[in-house]
């Protein structure tokens, strides 16, 4: 009897676990798909250089070397010295940020963050939509604050791809209290490319975030179809085994 408690305790504990989880995750439902395809080889090129030109001078990638992302995305020595080491000498090394971590704290109060794992941890959705929804806020210190995180210290690196935009809101009263509900974005500034350039700018280079976070994912992949195919077929030899085995006991 104690033993039947103890187990639907843990149902209980399992199941407010899971609610807790839903709850934690339920503003991320609404995000908009990032649409990637990390079989793409073009895609991550493209997104390799994004990242190498507007995030590494604050961001650092420790746990992924040159040489690996040069194999991978089809990318000689050559290519990858003069296209992506623009802070390192050697193909082994990993992509270290340009900007001193003492100084990014002083100047956004946290350095930023690691982004190796950043497309594990909070989803590629996620990136996608924090990319594309900064607006513009004048009670933010950077200026612009963003929909998907708010209060966010990371100022708008890509504005000048995007442009700047105005968030949108529609106040509604009830019973004294004042509610906003989020309309859309409208363009304040124009950038260098319109909405679906700049998407297409920022899913190639989510798409590269998550490659990094699992490098290894296409081989495993490629092994793991290997492996079902090996068990397929010692399934067929074992059953004959089988048979043979018991065919003559009745």
């Amino acid at each position: 009897m104690t033993s039947v408690k103890r187990f639907a305790g843990l149902l209980v504990l399992s199941a407010c676990c899971m609610t807790t989880q839903a709850f934690a995750l339920g503003g991320e439902t609404d995000m908009a798909a990032a649409e990637i395809d990390r079989d793409n080889i073009n895609s991550l090129q493209r997104g390799a250089a994004n990242f190498m030109n507007y995030c590494s001078g604050c961001h650092s990638a420790r746990y992924v070397r040159y040489k690996t992302i040069g194999k991978d995305l089809d990318l000689s020595e050559e290519m990858l010295i003069d296209n992506l080491m623009f802070n390192a000498k050697e193909t082994f090394e990993t992509i270290l940020a340009s900007m001193p971590a003492e100084d990014a704290a002083r100047w956004f109060g946290t350095p930023p963050p690691d982004l190796s794992l950043k497309a594990r941890v909070r989803g590629a959705d996620h990136i996608f939509n924090f990319l594309t929804t900064f607006y513009v806020s004048a009670d933010s210190p950077t200026g612009v604050d963003n929909m998907t995180l708010p209060g966010t210290s990371m100022p708008h690196v890509l504005w000048e791809l995007q442009g700047y935009q105005a968030a949108l809101f529609v106040e509604h009263e009830s019973d004294g209290a004042v509610t906003k509900t989020f309309e859309g974005f409208e363009q304040v500034i124009a950038g260098k490319m319109d909405s679906e350039d700049y998407e297409d700018f920022v899913r190639d280079t989510v798409n590269f975030l998550a490659y990094i976070a699992e490098p290894i994912r296409s081989d495993r992949r490629k092994l793991g179809v290997w492996v079902l195919i090996f068990l397929f077929f010692f399934l067929i030899i074992s059953s004959m085994l089988k048979k043979q085995i018991w065919k003559d006991v009745n």
